[in-house]
This record gives C-alpha cells, structure tokens and sequence, in this order.
C-alpha cells in the first residue's frame, strides 16, 4: 500500500497528471449539476465519474484531491445549504477508494464493483447518514432505511456507468497509460 502511494504522489510532480486531474476536477463540478430524478426522493448524479476516473488513472492521492476540491468548489460555485466539511471528508474517502482498488489496474467488472459497493456501503449509506444526522438533526435510523433502499437501486446504476465510461476511455487508449 506504501507503494500505491508513494507512486501516486509522484504523479503530482507530472504536469500532464496536474492538467489530467484540473480537467476531471472542472468536470467534477459541472457534472455535480447534473442528475437524474428518478422519483421525488431518488436521484441518479454523473459526479462520480470524473472522481473514480482521478482515482483511477493518478492513484489515491489524486483521486483523494478531486474528490475533496470538487464537493469544496461545487459549493463555491452553487451553494445549496449550509456548507459541512463531512462531506468533503466523504469526497476525499471516495477517492481514496476509488484510487486503492482501481489504480494501475486493468478495468475489470469485479474491481469496479467492489469500489463502489466499498463507497456506498460505507460512504454513501453510513458515513454520509452520519453527516446528515449530525447536520439536521434526524435519527440516524429514522433516515437510514430511505438511504439503503436509495443506495440499492443508485448502485447497479452507477457501476454500469463506470463501467462502461472505463471500458470506452479504455478501448480510445485514453486509460491505457494509467492502468500499467
């Protein structure tokens, strides 16, 4: 793991890595405006994408970057709310994950499977029902069943969608280089 980081890290020494994750971070933001709304309370976002692809192609450290500056900037640019370092916090884990268990790798369906499980589980369905409780004030279990049933069905969705971004950015020779 050591390794993954430090390789990592080295990638923002590259100025083609420092435009690469600039151009998925702008992306980040802009794509955090765009969803889906499925029903009123189910609503399927794009943002992932450019945050799973920084983790993916410059590693942890990257991935953790774009995850955290694009919750920070998306609020800069449209605040909704109240701004909560949560879920910035969720943003830079979400990178990391995406960053351990795809960098370097080729892009296979169990990887891209496991990653986003890891972030829902534990991201989406605990952490961030934590920030909500602790930022308006509900029960934990009293939002947590609506966030698993969300989760459940955003899940399938979002793994297809990178699967099939990765596998297309794979197949243009766009991710070959990073998945060596």
């Amino acid at each position: 793991m050591r390794t993954i980081f430090a390789e990592s890290a080295k990638e923002l020494r590259k100025t083609r890595s420092l435009v690469g994750m600039a151009m998925l971070l702008a992306l980040a933001v802009v794509l955090g405006f765009v969803s889906v709304q499925v029903t009123e309370s189910l609503r399927v976002g794009f943002a992932f994408l450019p945050n799973a692809l920084a983790g993916q192609m410059f590693g942890p450290v990257g991935g953790m970057l774009v995850g955290g500056l694009a919750d920070i900037l998306k609020y800069i640019v449209k605040p909704t709310g109240p701004f909560f370092p949560g879920f910035t916090i969720s943003g830079i884990l979400g990178g990391l994950i995406y960053g351990l268990v795809l960098y370097k790798k080729p892009v296979t369906l169990p990887r891209i499977i496991l990653c986003n499980t890891l972030i829902a589980v534990f991201v989406n369905m605990l952490l961030n029902t934590y920030w909500l409780t602790l930022l308006y004030g509900n029960s934990f279990l009293a939002i947590w069943p609506a966030r698993i049933v969300s989760n459940l069905i955003t899940l399938p969705i979002n793994i297809i969608l990178y699967y099939l971004v990765a596998t297309l950015l794979e197949k243009a020779g766009i991710l070959r280089e990073y998945t060596r």
